[in-house]
């Protein structure tokens, strides 16, 4: 598993004090506002958040450091990650990081039918994009299609259904 998780990209400056506009990859931009620690890019060099707040389901962040336009659009188009450790999840809950490649199986009868190869993040829910071989499944992310979801053993059992 990653340490560090993709968690949003900047996007552009926000006012004249070196705030950035930052479009959120997690369920709500709320999940963003909590931490103090953020980490750039594929080097992950760490910047210290002063603030953050919702702003028309994008996040404004203040970090430490840019306090101009020039500086912050120094920071347009970077990727911003958590430290894994930062975000204790729920019993149960996972990443959707951690979901992709495992093996995806039939509850009913054991078959693989692939692997997860991608995730569908669409406003009623997710679909699991499974490919095994040359057949492609799009699975809802629902509890009447998913009957588990094993991250640490690293498989997910479905239920098929007519026509799936």
């Amino acid at each position: 598993m990653n340490q560090y998780l993709e968690v949003g990209k900047v996007t552009n400056v926000h006012g004249l004090n070196g705030e950035v506009k930052v479009q959120p990859w997690a369920d709500s931009p709320e999940f963003l506002c909590q931490f103090k620690t953020l980490y750039v890019d594929d080097a992950h060099w760490p910047i210290q958040v002063e603030r953050a707040r919702v702003h028309k389901n994008m996040v404004i962040i203040k970090f430490e450091g840019p306090t101009d336009v020039p500086s912050a659009l120094s920071l347009r188009n970077a990727i911003l990650y958590i430290d894994r450790a930062d975000a204790p999840l729920p019993e149960g809950a996972f990443f959707l990081a951690d979901i992709y490649g495992l093996e995806v199986r039939d509850a009913g009868t054991g078959a693989v039918l692939g692997k997860i190869e991608d995730v569908l993040t669409l406003p009623a829910n997710n679909v699991y994009v499974v490919r095994g071989g040359e057949r492609e499944l799009m699975i809802p992310a629902v509890p009447q299609f998913i009957a588990e979801t094993n991250v640490e053993d690293g498989f997910i059992r479905v239920n098929m259904m007519e026509g799936l």
